[in-house]
């Protein structure tokens, strides 16, 4: 049996594939979403295919989704995609079509409705502790780095820890640069400059550091479960509970509660909580996984559409992630990320990640965690750059099903580091 290429057959992928990107140079592809969608579906399964047959790189590095995303970043980077089409993927991937967040929205709803109940009450009881293990674990060998390389615990946690364990670019590196003009009287550019720097660093670090500890669970069973779950003592999914059918509506009716839940989350981080709150802002998605994570704890969602959610987000997590992949890569700067490597800067980025992954590996597995598990999640993402890391440091560690917590780590754990910086800011500096 011949093989099949996302459902294509080799020739027939490569036709349609150099039929986009002969319109793609003479400039005909269509500038809207049918155009970007077909190009980055191009240029996503090529890479993919390649990345999921290159030696070590398919088994430590992360295969086919790694390659999409850094290989999108190096077309960018060497002009091979024109600029106009850069422009249009962005515009796809992020606003003003934003189908990263489409695929964030739908993965956040299936994997929480998917998740036995109980199992969903006590992992989130013990996960702001891991997430917390990770910042002291990224603090302490940061620390450490920084002595060695003569910058200042101040400095290291200021500079380097925080912006790192932030929660990405948007929720993290951005409000400390405001936070810190506000204390300090200083532009907050000149402290925005150099943490999107080091985070761009890390960022990569994490996405590698996943693809190891996939590896490293697929060597030691005890250390990770099904890729589904956190807790090594949980009920087996579905015992005891009613099978439930769907039908084609009923995926209709699942898009339409996740993106209700989203704008319902939207409402709340805009009119209620920011007001309340300015000094710290929370983003909608975290507010949606906690309505999500109530409805199915309440038991108020009707187990069909339960069901249809989580077919919905198993769609996405093994076809839409492609599209996304690229999206991600075409959003990297690579420029950004050569100016800022030095060996100091990569040295102390690496060691921050590396603290992460211990911290909260080690208090996720006191919690009653598994150690791999709660490193993906609690730790690498918190260490990399918000919404597009997370799906690329879970594309490569193989458990896009734990979105739910690695955006828990984005964006609620991104808002516990933005009140610690209000603090140390005007304490330490």
């Amino acid at each position: 049996m011949k093989k099949k290429y996302f459902g294509l057959n080799l020739p027939m992928l490569l036709i349609l594939a150099i039929i986009v990107f002969i319109a793609t140079y003479l400039g005909v592809l269509s500038k809207d979403l049918a155009g970007g969608v077909a190009l980055m579906f191009a240029i996503g399964i090529i890479l993919y295919e390649i990345g999921e047959k290159i030696p070590f790189w398919n088994t430590y590095v992360g295969g086919g989704l790694v390659l999409a995303f850094l290989g999108t970043a190096v077309l960018c980077y060497y002009k091979v995609i024109p600029e106009e089409y850069v422009e249009l993927i962005s515009s796809v991937n992020s606003k003003p079509m934003g189908v990263l967040n489409f695929f964030i929205i739908m993965l956040i709803t299936g994997s929480l409705l998917g998740l036995n109940r109980e199992l969903m009450i006590k992992s989130f009881a013990g996960y702001i502790p891991a997430i917390l293990g990770g910042v002291v674990g990224a603090a302490v060998l940061g620390i450490i780095g920084g002595l060695f390389f003569g910058v200042s615990p101040a400095n290291t946690v200021l500079k380097y820890v925080l912006p790192v364990m932030g929660g990405g670019n948007g929720a993290g590196a951005v409000p400390l640069s405001q936070i810190y003009e506000r204390v300090t009287g200083d532009a907050a550019a000149n402290y925005y400059g150099f943490a999107i720097s080091i985070l761009t660093i890390a960022n990569i670090f994490a996405i590698i550091a996943g693809g190891l500890l996939n590896k490293i669970g697929e060597k030691n069973p005890k250390l990770t479960g099904d890729k589904k779950t956190l807790m090594r003592s949980a009920p087996e999914i579905g015992k005891g509970e009613e099978k439930f059918t769907t039908q084609i509506k009923d995926y209709t009716g699942a898009i339409l509660m996740g993106l209700t839940f989203y704008q319902l989350g939207r409402l709340i981080a805009d009119k209620i909580w920011d007001p309340l709150v300015p000094s710290v802002p929370i983003h909608p998605f975290a507010f949606m996984i906690i309505l999500v994570a109530l409805a199915n704890g309440l038991g108020i969602i009707p187990g069909s559409l339960r069901q249809a959610a989580k077919e919905v987000q198993s769609f996405f997590t093994k076809n839409i992630v492609i599209l996304v992949m690229v999206g991600v890569g075409v959003e990297t700067d690579l420029h950004e990320l050569v100016a800022a490597i030095t060996i100091g800067n990569v040295i102390m980025a690496l060691l921050i990640v590396i603290g992460a992954i211990i911290g909260s590996g080690l208090v996720g597995h006191l919690v009653g965690f598994y150690f791999v598990d709660s490193a993906v999640t609690a730790g690498l993402c918190m260490a990399n750059r918000g919404g597009s890391g997370d799906i690329a440091v879970l594309g490569a560690a193989d458990r896009m099903e734990l979105m739910s917590y690695a955006q828990l780590s984005s964006r609620l754990g991104g808002g516990i580091i933005l009140v610690i910086g209000s603090i140390l800011f005007g304490s330490l500096m």
